[in-house]
């Protein structure tokens, strides 16, 4: 049989088919709950094999340890039946099952090169298409965060449903090479074609931060709150991006008030949500805006998790919730962990050895207050943070502690360079003007 947009799978089961292309658009639209939903199919089909690679890509995609016995389980029962000989996985859901052993062997940047090769040959694979675009992210590949939508768009007939949501990570991925007037026009036509598009809606988001649009920004996401913020897994990081606008306008009181009602973790918040939560308090950490006890449960959230040998980005936002709540000993604990890992192999040692250690010492540096060796610790990771994933967006808090630890250190040369291409970038940004020109008698 063949799904919504004509590619092929395994099954005969018209009932499954059907499940598979829900939950597909359900993730694409990163609506809940698509894991149910194939649940639900694999209880009434447990021979189908799209059904544990979607369910696999799903999980690994949530770039966290406490999913990896489920993501195992997922793709053991695949290879089970692909095992079974010819008939029972076809080479596309062989693909899937590849790239998913991938990320589950530890290999981050070999997951999205396999399901780019189901792409070659199922150009309308949109689920190969988002598990790559969420890899790609992870591991910092912005040319890849452009170009593997834009294949899928040049071969894909327009009229095919989900066109929408392809769009929407073409823009995404035009706005991380700086290509910000195509982001935004192509990101707004994603979102006339599909308006409950939270990647789209996003992407633009995006666009206008870069930009220093926080006007816009504003009204852009409140215009579009009912289309991103219901029953989306989304939604944290939206609001994370609308708070972001409010506090280019120095309005730490909305900033607040945005964290206390959308961003603040719950208890079975996941790490992507946490380091949201942890990013844009640390920002205020660094303005000297108090957050009061906010920071007691950003940390516990972290605490299982810090130092899991999973996402040195994860890490890096661990290591700035415990210097602000003071857990000197976790932040200890989880520096030394790092230690170890960076002297390992695979993509994670990778990422720890070439930004996260550093980034976690220089921020450990900070905490006790040594700004001058958190300066020389910082001072190079701008330029390289991009490989251990995230969007310039959120790598930007970096720079911002670089600056800060810089002031600091008495570094006054480098805090002018840095403030200096600050309001280059964004030269109408009121915070930015906040962090360089009056601290530096620049204005």
């Amino acid at each position: 049989m063949r799904d919504r947009r004509g590619e092929p799978l395994s099954t005969d089961d018209p009932a499954a088919v059907e499940r598979f292309d829900a939950a597909v658009t359900l993730m694409n639209g990163y609506f809940t709950d698509p894991l149910a939903v194939i649940d639900r199919a694999l209880e009434e089909r447990p021979d189908f094999v799209m059904g544990y690679c979607f369910r696999a890509g799903l999980l690994l995609i949530a770039a966290q340890k406490s999913v990896e016995p489920e993501l195992r389980r997922s793709v053991e029962a695949a290879e089970a039946l692909a095992g079974r000989g010819a008939g029972w996985a076809n080479d596309r859901e062989r693909g899937h099952i590849a790239a998913a052993r991938a990320w589950l062997d530890g290999d981050f940047h070999r997951t999205p090169e396999l399901y780019g090769r189901v792409l070659e040959r199922h150009p309308g694979d949109l689920a190969a298409l988002q598990f790559a675009h969420q890899c790609d992210f992870f591991v910092g590949d912005a040319a890849a965060l452009r170009d593997r939508p834009a294949s899928v768009l040049a071969r894909c007939d327009p009229e095919l449903p989900g066109h929408g949501f392809v769009l929407g990570m073409h823009a995404f991925g035009l706005e991380e090479n700086g290509d910000f007037a195509a982001a935004e026009e192509i990101g707004r036509r994603a979102v006339g074609l599909i308006p409950r598009n939270p990647w789209a809606i996003h992407a633009v988001a995006h666009v206008m931060e870069m930009q220093g649009r926080s006007d816009e920004g504003i009204a852009w996401m409140a215009g579009r709150e009912a289309d991103w913020a219901p029953d989306n897994l989304l939604a944290v990081h939206n609001w994370w991006h609308l708070a972001l606008h409010h506090l280019d306008r120095c309005e730490t009181g909305a900033v607040l008030d945005i964290y206390d009602r959308h961003v603040r973790p719950r208890p079975e918040a996941i790490g992507l949500e946490l380091s949201d939560a942890t990013a844009l308090l640390w920002r205020l950490h660094l303005a000297g805006i108090d957050a009061g006890d906010r920071w007691r449960e950003v940390a516990d959230g972290w605490e299982p998790m810090a130092g899991d040998g999973y996402y040195a980005f994860n890490d890096m936002h661990a290591m700035m919730a415990f210097v602000a709540a003071g857990r000197e000993p976790a932040a200890a604990r989880l520096a030394a962990t790092l230690a170890r890992r960076a002297a390992g192999t695979g993509a994670n040692a990778a990422m720890t050895r070439e930004v996260g250690l550093p980034a976690c010492l220089g921020l450990l540096a900070f905490g006790r207050g040594d700004h001058a060796a958190a300066t020389d610790l910082l001072l190079p990771l701008p330029a390289t943070a991009r490989r251990f994933g995230g969007s310039n967006a959120q790598r930007d808090v970096i720079a911002l502690t670089l600056l800060e630890a810089a002031l600091r250190a008495g570094r006054v040369e480098i805090a002018r360079d840095l403030a200096a291409r600050r309001i280059e970038l964004k030269p109408r940004s009121p915070f930015n003007r906040l962090l360089t020109e009056k601290r530096l008698n620049l204005g």
